[in-house]
């Protein structure tokens, strides 16, 4: 999987995806803020195009990551399939927009408003009067309270893998007529935009059978532009066809096939004629691009490879023709000459096999855009060094963010920038840099920090007995150093707050601090009379000399790095790699582990066995419902176990948790950004995540296939998709959103 996707926070976001609209209440969400509203750092690409210039008919053959074990989109065992289909097949009351920002969707809803705040929290939903089930039956009120009593989480029966949101209504009730549907909350609610999205049929609601087995397989009853066909486990895909009782626009295309390949095989898959679209990685999108640019007019080959270098085949093909030149002048025997005319062959026919390859794929193009997730460094603070904030501080601050941001997008002609929050992304409402909680990259005070809890360069370092750990996650259960206090936040030291110095240490290295960018000392200058030997010209600066490894009681701080080890995470290794460069430049050592794919989440980041590990959240229109189980605060549970939630850093706070839920009660837009933007700031400078940059989202596409593609924030339209009439075109916007 490409950056090793989202595990099992797929569930709950994935509802976060389906849900968005945004409907303005005057008189209780009016912003308190005069901020600009932000851009994302990349507008989606899809090639969007007028459906009067797209054909009827037709088959979307779209690769997907797997056959969904279930429908049920609030199932545990939920993925992004199961989104992707009920995206297409079951209405929701809000989708995204492509700012990230929650949208009406009008196919279902014609307004919903908060009416009454005083006792209770009212919201009145009043549906699309054309808006039925598959079966003919009316969309109301009855599905919606369905819903609610299934997700509540009062009925232990229902094998649900959330209830956010859902656990705060109070009643649903029909209203004044059957078109609409009023919800009383028990408290106010926030993100209540995020509630019924997806909303299923209460024949999939109504009883723990019907929702925990009745919507596994298959979706007899369906709402949208298409409906499930079938879901073939033998030929590993998902068929949807078009819903004849739509109100809609009508779907343009007449099936939509969601195949399941993995990503190391798609490439072929595209060539072979076999997918429409697909998801790929960088080193597809640079063999797709490569395909699809300029072609030699005699031997329809491509003429240029990446970075205007000659294509692979015009090389290979010249190369052929000097080595039988060469050996016709040498004079060869004719064993030799029969050998060279065999390997001739060979290579000529792997030559055309090259060619037929690139010809196939000149029929498909690259989209990119930044993904709605976004990479971070995690750092387990469960227990070992990183138990000490101080340590996790001396790690983050030791990264440089922008080169690693640089190191994975700068390539793919995408925006670099790092990401500033753990709470929204570029171009959200919620979304600040909240970074300098934590203070800028400083090596100098990476050490200093180190210094402090213990951890000093060139220490005595005992010999490692056979077997024994170096101190990390598995070398050192019982911690090093002073923990984090857990209560109050009274050990977090937030950078700006106060006049606190953080960190006395003095360094006493020569020479210029790379990192910190501080000068020092550095001795004779062999250029102006001291020691013999070579030089640099005036003004180069000195090579920075290596770290000597931290250490503390006999053992080298030396940090236990996760990672997967499958087709697609080529960047994520490529991270992994610089951030133990970083690392050793204040001491601190990392011993990397390459894992399967399918263990890394369940077996090394949700059971804790990992120092430091790379992974993805999305993000969300509804960051105070959706973020609080990230960060919240770990929990004993009544077995003695400790309830981490999706922390899997198992780093957090009371503080950071009040502020969640007050955003989450607040029913002023700017009070709760406010509050979120609070949260962040603690969120940074306790060091348990450390944002890098938001994820590439690259696809191979169909050049004739309009509204599909690299859709950024936005809910896919699955209507609108189909393939161009001939002579149309589409639009193909720039990966950066223009000022």
């Amino acid at each position: 999987m490409s950056h090793v996707g989202v595990g099992p926070r797929a569930v709950m976001r994935s509802v976060a995806f389906l849900t968005a609209g945004a409907l303005a209440v005057p008189a209780l969400a009016a912003c308190t803020s005069g901020e600009p509203k932000g851009k994302p750092l990349a507008g989606q690409d899809t090639a969007a195009a007028a459906r009067a210039r797209i054909a009827d008919g037709a088959t979307l053959r779209w690769a997907a990551d797997s056959v969904p074990e279930t429908l049920n989109a609030f199932q545990a065992d939920a993925d992004a399939t199961t989104t992707r289909v009920a995206q297409a097949v079951l209405p929701s009351m809000y989708r995204m927009d492509e700012t990230g920002r929650p949208v009406r969707n009008p196919d279902y809803l014609e307004s919903a408003e908060v009416v009454d705040t005083e006792p209770k929290q009212v919201v009145v939903y009043k549906l699309n009067q054309q808006a039925v089930w598959s079966d003919g039956r009316e969309i109301g009120a009855a599905d919606f309270a369905a819903q609610w009593r299934a997700l509540s989480g009062k009925d232990s029966a229902y094998w649900t893998a959330r209830n956010a949101g859902y656990d705060r209504i109070e009643k649903i009730e029909r209203g004044g007529d059957d078109l609409e549907v009023k919800v009383t909350f028990s408290r106010p609610y926030a993100d209540w935009k995020s509630l019924f999205t997806p909303l299923y049929p209460k024949d999939v609601m109504g009883t723990p059978d019907a929702f925990n087995d009745g919507a596994r397989r298959e979706l007899k009853t369906t709402a949208g532009p298409f409906a499930v066909k079938k879901v073939d486990t033998k030929e590993d895909e998902v068929v949807l066809t078009g819903n004849p009782r739509w109100w809609g626009e009508p779907a343009k295309l007449e099936q939509i096939v969601l195949r399941a390949v993995p990503r190391d095989k798609r490439v072929s898959q595209l060539a072979a004629g076999k997918l429409d679209l697909a998801e790929i990685d960088p080193e597809t999108a640079e063999e797709v691009a490569v395909a699809a640019g300029p072609r030699d007019a005699g031997t329809g080959t491509p003429l240029m490879g990446p970075q205007g270098s000659p294509s692979a085949s015009r090389q290979g093909r010249s190369a052929a023709q000097a080595l039988r030149s060469w050996a016709i002048a040498k004079g060869s025997d004719e064993d030799d000459a029969e050998e060279e005319t065999l390997a001739r062959e060979e290579r000529e026919e792997a030559l055309a096999k090259r060619e037929r390859r690139q010809r196939a794929l000149s029929g498909f193009e690259v989209r990119k855009s930044l993904e709605p997730a976004y990479t971070q460094l995690a750092l387990n603070g469960a227990d070992g060094p990183l138990a000490d904030e101080r340590v996790r501080r001396a790690v983050a601050r030791a990264l440089d963010r922008g080169k690693l941001a640089k190191a994975v997008l700068k390539p793919l002609g995408l925006p670099a920038e790092p990401v500033g929050s753990h709470v929204a992304l570029a171009g959200q409402p919620a979304y600040a840099d909240g970074s300098g909680a934590l203070g800028e990259q400083n090596a100098k005070e990476a050490r200093a920090l180190l210094a402090d809890a213990g951890w000093v360069p060139g220490g005595p370092v005992k010999k490692r007995k056979e077997g024994e750990k170096a101190a990390g996650a598995e070398g050192d259960k019982d911690g090093e150093g002073k923990k984090s206090e857990d209560g109050d936040d009274d050990g977090t030291y937030i950078v700006g707050e106060d006049e606190k110095n953080e960190g006395g240490a003095k360094n006493e290295d020569a020479g210029t601090d790379q990192e910190s960018g501080e000068e020092h000392s550095s001795g004779k200058n062999t250029a102006q009379g001291g020691a013999p030997g070579a030089y640099a010209p005036k003004g180069t600066a000195a090579p920075a000399a290596a770290e000597a490894p931290v250490a503390k009681d006999g053992k080298a701080l030396t940090l236990r790095f996760v990672l997967p080890s499958g087709p697609g995470s080529d960047a994520l290794r490529t991270v992994a790699d610089r951030v133990s460069d970083m690392l050793e430049k204040i001491g601190v050592g990392t011993d990397i582990t390459k894992v399967p794919d399918e263990s890394y989440f369940k077996d090394h980041i949700a059971s804790g066995e990992y120092d430091l590990a790379l992974y993805s959240w999305p993000a969300s229109a509804y960051p105070a419902t959706d973020a609080r189980p990230i960060y919240a605060k770990p929990v004993p549970a009544a077995d003695g176990s400790l309830n981490v939630a999706q922390n899997y850093t198992r780093v957090g706070t009371d503080q950071v948790d009040q502020l969640f839920d007050r955003a989450m009660g607040t029913l002023d837009e700017g009070e709760a950004r406010d509050l979120l933007r609070k949260a962040d700031s603690r969120i940074w400078a306790a060091a348990g995540s450390i944002p890098l940059y938001q994820r590439p989202q690259l696809v191979a596409a169909r050049k004739n296939l309009a509204n599909a593609g690299a859709f950024g924030f936005e809910t896919p339209v699955y209507q609108d998709m189909g393939f161009l009439k001939k002579g149309a075109s589409g639009s193909r916007p720039s990966a950066t959103p223009s000022s």
